[in-house]
């Protein structure tokens, strides 16, 4: 009886190493791996192992679950026994981007959680961090930015939904994007974000300091993305904002 209820408060119960394919990924991919069950001091059936992606939303909303799988029910382990359980993870088109080129953006975090349930009970609760590099429509658009002299400041994901434009997961991501010499006396920064869904990006653009001026919207399939001429976009907005500063 003792050896039970230490189980269900997860002293000397079974645990999970979970162990990612690739630890970097894209929106709308799929993450795969292996989560692998270590039996504790005595046998123990496992009610389910629940895999999910999850990101840090604002502070007072804690973290936003993007996706979540159930990989398997009702395991029975032996004490000491390893169990290796595979599964698929996919990764939502509004996923953050938390890297650009290897270069971690700070304010951000993308991560897979395990969670083992005993008896209804989680026992284990671990959190492997997941680089979402962009999609390489939204990589063009970064990449514009960067041809126009633009340098990455940081992100942040906020709760809530953007006016007119359709979304579903109630949270966006801002990347902040410093603007150079030549705009700096009247935008400074550039708050760039992506909403994106299986067939089409929106780009939405807002000059820092300048709600009431012009909101930059663009949207297109993710293959004409590729086409478009971003810098030329993204200059005629800048200007159009830095006229009316």
């Amino acid at each position: 009886m003792f050896s039970r209820m230490l189980n269900a408060l997860g002293v000397g119960g079974p645990s999970a190493d979970t162990v990612l394919d690739s630890p970097r990924t894209v929106p709308g991919q799929v993450i795969t791996g292996q989560a692998h069950l270590q039996g504790g001091r005595s046998e123990a059936v496992i009610s389910q192992v629940v895999l999910s992606l999850v990101t840090s939303v604002e502070a007072e909303h804690g973290d936003r679950e993007l996706h979540r799988v159930v990989a398997r029910r009702a395991i029975r382990v032996l004490p000491g026994e390893v169990v290796s359980i595979p599964f698929q993870l996919a990764v939502p088109w509004e996923t953050p981007i938390t890297a650009v080129g290897g270069l971690w953006l700070p304010g951000v975090s993308v991560g897979v959680r395990t969670e083992v349930f005993v008896a209804g009970v989680s026992v284990h609760d671990d959190l492997d961090v997941v680089q979402v590099e962009p999609a390489p429509g939204q990589r063009k658009v970064l990449e514009a930015f960067g041809q126009l002299g633009f340098r990455l400041r940081g992100s942040g994901v906020d709760a809530g939904r953007l006016p007119g434009v359709r979304h579903e997961p109630g949270y966006y991501q801002e990347i902040e994007l410093v603007a150079p010499a030549r705009y700096a006396d009247r935008i400074g920064e550039v708050e760039l974000t992506f909403v994106a869904g299986e067939h089409e990006l929106h780009v939405i653009l807002e000059a820092d300091g300048r709600g009431g001026g012009p909101l930059g919207l663009f949207h297109a399939t993710h293959q004409a993305v590729l086409t478009l001429d971003w810098p030329a976009l993204i200059g005629a907005w800048l200007e159009e904002v830095a006229s009316e500063g």
